[in-house]
């Protein structure tokens, strides 16, 4: 479904795919979200982040894919972490059977160990909570990091935002605004987790454009 005016489909693929291999997508969405952040008077280097994931359901395509028994999800998990602008910082993608500390911790310390040395603090809802806290707080690297975890109160009834984690919840808005991201349709993870990075890009040059 390439438009005319583009290259035949095949070249098209040739290069997402060989981008999405090489890691091109992420270096692109990296450079722009700092164009981003210094845009709206900030620092390149975050020093606080918020944590949190959002499970969707799969195509019929091949590849992995789990059951979500909180959310009654057939199909991913998507771990991200953001900064308090809303942009990524790091995205891991799963099948949806994977509980929430477990990849948040695999996440983590993947990104805190070889990047993020400015940041201090991540903000995480209750199922982060645990030995998760410890670990993260253990990570060798110049810098300690604090978890803290918002909860919600058990006497509050109905819809209310919270602190921080309304952030993150505002990211997971931006991608279902992409109709080839309200399900995940790639064989390939490497493949999905391009498409969100393509689509932070597309919303993150319509601000610096602004």
């Amino acid at each position: 479904m390439v438009p005319n005016d583009l290259p035949p489909w095949q070249t098209v693929y040739h290069y997402f795919r060989k981008w999405s291999k090489e890691g091109v997508w992420i270096l692109i969405h990296n450079a722009l979200r700092d164009l981003a952040r210094q845009a709206a008077g900030k620092k390149k280097a975050p020093t606080a982040a918020i944590l949190d994931s959002q499970s969707v359901r799969t195509a019929s395509q091949a590849g992995i894919r789990g059951y979500d028994a909180g959310k009654k999800v057939v199909g991913r998990k998507r771990h991200i972490l953001v900064d308090t602008m809303g942009f990524l910082l790091g995205l891991l993608i799963t099948d949806a059977s994977v509980q929430d500390r477990d990849g948040g911790r695999q996440l983590l310390h993947s990104l805190l160990t070889h990047a993020y040395g400015w940041l201090k603090l991540i903000w995480a809802d209750g199922g982060y909570a645990g030995k998760l806290i410890e670990e993260i707080a253990a990570i060798a690297r110049h810098r300690r990091v604090r978890v803290e975890i918002v909860k919600r109160s058990d006497t509050v009834r109905g819809f209310k935002v919270l602190p921080k984690r309304w952030i993150v919840e505002r990211t997971f808005g931006w991608f279902v605004r992409n109709r080839r991201l309200i399900r995940d349709y790639e064989a390939n993870i490497k493949h999905s987790e391009s498409m969100i990075y393509i689509a932070m890009s597309r919303l993150m040059l319509a601000r610096i454009a602004r």
